[in-house]
């Protein structure tokens, strides 16, 4: 049985919203790297997730990590324990690495939904080795934590409405497990699925919510974005900070920084420690009249595989051992390696400007300003002149629809949104009639609905959706 834990999602947001504003700089008292006697650089992120479904007794809403538990002989359910050592054990590899004098960096993407579902499930190995990760001072000098969407949500067709829900719901579960300090240190994001929207209202709505919840950077995968003339990117702005430019129909813009991931999804990148070996072989890049490392950076996710569950920890710990010796090539996080250009004077404005993909052909159609409807036939022409144009957004990878034939899923998501907003057009978010509605709306946008296909996991979906609408009856 799962107990009776509830999801902190809502009820917070000023002082949330207040400490994310109070901004600093976090990495620079306590990080022994000098960027400018550096060749390059890596930047190593690990991706936790399990969704939450309606599968418990009596159809209890529990963690699919306690399902694997509890259905040993379903699928790959007997992953369900050395999954959960995935889940803690850089609470062990990091001390041991910093015992042998090596400096080990790694970014850890956790969902919401993991956040609470191992709580749920009083595996306190878990959270208190996260706990540890977030909030013991030794560790923040390694560890850096990046915010995500609560229920993996995949943004490009997520209603837009949403998206500030989801962020802001995420920040309220890491705050309520780690702290508010820990929490004012999260200022990199990690997209689920790397799914970057390229509708430009979405587009614009994400970074805009954002900025507003106090993030500064985001991790994006090369085939999502482009150069402001549509080209791909260059091989070496690929491994320079960038700046993500969206524009709305009324000529406003908003900008974050990028760090781009290159090579697709392949998790052996990460299991392997790739991204050490490839920065090896990289030298320093010109940005304007000064150059910087070539900064490598990569994600995975953290338990999914042979070679996550199996060969990660010790190429992990090789590369780092390796890495000591090595004055040239560094083990960085991301939000270190900004704080460290803003000492030398680099601004975000001198990084290499990039959109989502396809914004150049719109742009080319539209002008500077449109409206909705102007946008959306140009949308349409340019799908007739070019069946292979798309609008649906990239993720890490451009063979998978997270649109076509989900409209089972797709359309109760629309219904849910709509019918969410109508009922709370302001938020008494402390209520927890509000609190019930928004949990089911969040579980309802998990991207593992789709992902998984049709079947019982669209099952999942119509359930949470009939629940949900309950909520708001």
């Amino acid at each position: 049985m799962a107990d009776t834990s509830a999801a902190v999602i809502s009820g917070r947001e000023a002082d949330i919203q207040a400490a994310m504003a109070e901004g600093g700089r976090y990495w620079l008292e306590h990080s022994p790297l000098k960027l400018d006697q550096l060749r390059s650089a890596f930047a190593c992120a690990l991706h936790m997730h399990q969704p939450t479904i309606p599968a418990g007794p009596g159809g209890e809403l529990i963690s699919h990590l306690q399902y694997m538990f509890e259905h040993q002989g379903e699928g790959d359910n007997h992953n369900a324990e050395p999954f959960a050592q995935c889940y803690r054990r850089l609470s062990d590899l990091i001390p041991q690495l910093i015992e042998q004098g090596c400096s080990p960096r790694i970014m850890l993407d956790v969902s919401g939904n993991l956040l609470w579902g191992a709580e749920q499930m009083g595996r306190s190995d878990i959270t208190e080795a996260w706990r540890h990760l977030a909030r013991d001072p030794q560790m923040q000098q390694h560890v850096e934590w990046l915010g995500t969407f609560w229920s993996h949500a995949v943004a490009p067709s997520t209603p837009i409405p949403d998206l500030r829900l989801q962020i802001e719901a995420w920040q309220h579960q890491f705050a309520d497990a780690f702290g508010i300090e820990a929490l004012q240190r999260v200022r990199g994001f990690s997209l689920p699925e790397m799914a970057l929207p390229n509708h430009p209202e979405t587009l614009f709505a994400l970074i805009d919510a954002l900025q507003q919840a106090g993030y500064r950077w985001v991790l994006l995968q090369e085939h999502s974005v482009e150069t402001l003339s549509g080209e791909p990117l260059s091989e070496a702005q690929k491994y320079l900070p960038n700046r993500l430019i969206a524009r709305n129909g009324q000529g406003e813009t908003r900008a974050i920084t990028a760090l781009i991931k290159t090579q697709g999804s392949d998790t052996k990148l990460v299991g392997q420690m790739q991204p050490y070996y490839e920065a090896i072989s990289r030298d320093r890049l010109p940005l304007g009249d000064i150059t910087l490392p070539s900064l490598v950076s990569q994600i995975a996710d953290g338990e999914n595989g042979g070679v996550m569950m199996n060969e990660f920890p010790q190429a992990f710990i090789q590369a780092h051992q390796r890495c000591a010796g090595d004055h040239g090539t560094a083990a960085i996080n991301g939000s270190e390696f900004l704080e460290l250009l803003e000492t030398q004077g680099i601004s975000a404005e001198q990084f290499p400007a990039l959109q989502a993909v396809g914004q150049h052909r719109l742009s080319a159609q539209l002008g500077e300003r449109w409206s909705t409807e102007q946008l959306e036939q140009a949308i349409a022409a340019l799908k007739v002149s070019d069946p292979g144009f798309s609008i649906d957004g990239a993720s890490w990878t451009n063979d998978l629809s997270w649109v076509n034939g989900y409209e089972s899923v797709l359309e109760p998501m629309q219904e849910l949104s709509a019918a969410f907003h109508q009922r709370y057009p302001t938020a008494p978010t402390s209520d927890p009639n509000y609190q019930e509605a928004l949990l089911h709306l969040l579980l309802l946008e998990t991207s593992c609905f789709r992902y998984w296909g049709q079947g019982t996991w669209t099952d999942y979906a119509r359930e949470i959706h009939r629940r949900g609408m309950g909520c708001l009856a």
